[in-house]
């Protein structure tokens, strides 16, 4: 089966070439734009990550677009073509210049060295700059094309970081039923997407910690596909969620794409592994849901890396038989001595995080409170 796979995979990208190469000579080739991915490293390694494909030509989300018009979007966000081969120029802050070429997919990752790092342009966000060198022939190379890549840098006295999944964790996507997920994904935006009640506020109570000073880093780790990024990163700024790296998956057909049934629980757990190498003495909470298999990739976690996890959140989508191996997952862990909660709501967590210590007492009331603005919005 992965040799027929391969096959058509390397048969798709030879059909994706010519497409790219007919479009070029009948002038119909849209503009190229460097796509950067907001990414994570520490003072002395830096992990960038980014795409160079056609403009998409999507536009800023409103609460009044169609579903006819978000469904085009949609479609537009999987039809891009992306650019391999291409030339780029990755520059940190200190100076440096690192060459890298594009994969098949257009896709670039470099992890690089940087001599110094000076201060942070905004907050914990260090600014990369991204900048095309040369396209393949017959494609003509744009000048001056550019962009910045953010990678979070945590700060030394960063009480702990956040690792958390999206859907059916911050955003309501009903992925235990495959028709209601088809129609909010497809059919609905940025801002037509809604956040769970009250996470927003639990979020940043989270950020804020214990010592006050909002460092507290974020990472969301998805296997929603690269080509939603743009979306699930204005959904969190539109809903003033905390920004943090979105660490998703590719999808499609070859030798370098997973279609298998455990692609979704390999791809959590290497990213997670990864986070928590990069920061060996950050411990973690993580947050999750009951939908797929977030308790049994928490709880490799919890083993892999003991004494790592303060707190384990399971939002319950309300499914009786996955709540069954939640709680058995969360008997496991007591031996490990890590809590796993299946919480029905935000308040909820953030109750049980403001008796461990996590963030404010205050901060619990005020999640309720934001719980409580989010109904009455809704209802209206």
């Amino acid at each position: 089966m992965n040799s027929i796979l391969n096959k058509l995979g390397d048969l798709t990208e030879r059909a994706d070439d010519l497409i790219l190469r007919v479009r070029n000579r009948l002038g119909l080739l849209q503009p190229l734009q460097i796509v950067t991915y907001r990414s994570y490293g520490t003072p002395t390694r830096l992990y960038v990550k980014g795409r160079l494909l056609t403009d998409k030509g999507l536009g800023q989300p409103s609460a009044d677009d169609s579903r006819w018009h978000n469904l085009v979007d949609m479609y537009r966000r999987f039809e891009s073509n992306e650019i391999s081969g291409a030339q780029l120029l990755v520059c940190p802050s200190d100076g440096s210049e690192h060459s890298i070429v594009t994969d098949e997919e257009g896709y670039f990752t470099l992890n690089l060295e940087p001599a110094s790092l000076p201060a942070p342009v905004d907050f914990l966000w260090y600014p990369v700059e991204v900048r095309l060198q040369q396209v393949p022939a017959p494609l003509p190379t744009p000048v001056g094309l550019k962009a910045t890549a953010p990678v979070l840098i945590p700060p030394a006295d960063a009480e702990y970081g956040i690792i958390s999944d999206l859907d059916d964790t911050v955003i309501q996507t009903s992925a235990t039923d495959l028709l209601r997920m088809a129609r909010t994904v497809l059919l609905r935006n940025a801002r037509s997407r809604l956040p769970f009640k009250g996470v927003a506020e639990f979020y940043r109570a989270l950020q804020l910690g214990r010592n006050g000073k909002r460092n507290n880093p974020f990472f969301y780790v998805s296997s929603s596909p690269w080509n939603l990024y743009d979306l699930l990163d204005d959904f969190l700024e539109l809903n003033q969620i905390p920004p943090g790296p979105l660490l998703l998956r590719d999808f499609g057909i070859g030798a370098r794409k997973s279609s298998s049934p455990s692609s979704h629980h390999d791809h959590k757990l290497r990213e997670i592994d990864n986070l928590l190498l990069t920061y060996p003495r950050l411990p973690f909470v993580l947050i999750g849901d009951s939908g797929q298999e977030d308790a049994n990739i928490y709880r490799e976690v919890v083993r892999r890396h003991p004494g790592r996890i303060l707190a384990i959140y399971i939002r319950d989508v309300l499914r009786p038989d996955r709540a069954t191996l939640v709680e058995k997952v969360s008997e496991e862990l007591r031996n490990d001595k890590v809590e796993m909660l299946l919480v029905q709501d935000t308040v909820q967590a953030a109750e049980h995080a403001a008796k461990s210590g996590l963030i404010f007492t205050e901060a619990s009331p005020a999640v309720e409170n934001e719980k409580h603005k989010d109904e009455t919005a809704r209802e209206d």
